[in-house]
């Protein structure tokens, strides 16, 4: 009876058991470069460059549809390049410092020059008035606010 049972191989994903620690994936300088090749995710990184942002708030500033925007997130948490941290439902990403004193040069100069863009601008505004307006938008009141996480000294 139990002979059927014996050659099953049970795998459980680490993100089933809550507490179980996930190794974090090195920054690879290729994947730096795809990642930022992309105009969304660019936008993205600008946005979560200085602080952890929930994903409902990604849907209302970029007014793209939540499975684009997460598959572009799901792609720069594969690649090492974003952290997420789950609250309840909602998840919540932050911008990860690479461990490579030049890739950490390059991502800082790529965050810079979009600082300057007036689309990356534009975004930025709106993530400062979705989050911190008095009365937010109905859709984003059960959403948690993003943290605001200190900048990693070079």
């Amino acid at each position: 009876m139990y002979r059927d049972y014996a050659r099953l191989h049970v795998s459980v994903k680490p993100y089933i058991i809550p507490h179980m620690p996930r190794k974090e994936k090195p920054f690879a300088l290729q994947a730096l470069f795809r990642a930022l090749a992309d105009p969304t995710r660019l936008r993205l990184v600008n946005l979560i460059a200085d602080k952890e942002i929930c994903v409902c708030h990604f849907v209302e500033i970029l007014r793209m549809s939540q499975p684009k925007i997460s598959r572009h997130l799901a792609y720069l948490r594969r690649e090492g390049i974003v952290s997420t941290r789950r609250q309840g439902r909602w998840m919540h990403y932050r911008l990860r410092t690479p461990s490579d004193a030049a890739m950490t040069a390059i991502l800082k100069e790529t965050l810079a020059h979009l600082r300057q863009l007036p689309e990356m601008q534009r975004d930025l505004a709106k993530l400062e008035n979705r989050c911190c307006a008095p009365d937010p938008l109905h859709s984003l009141r059960q959403a948690p606010q993003p943290l605001i996480l200190p900048v990693a000294a070079p």
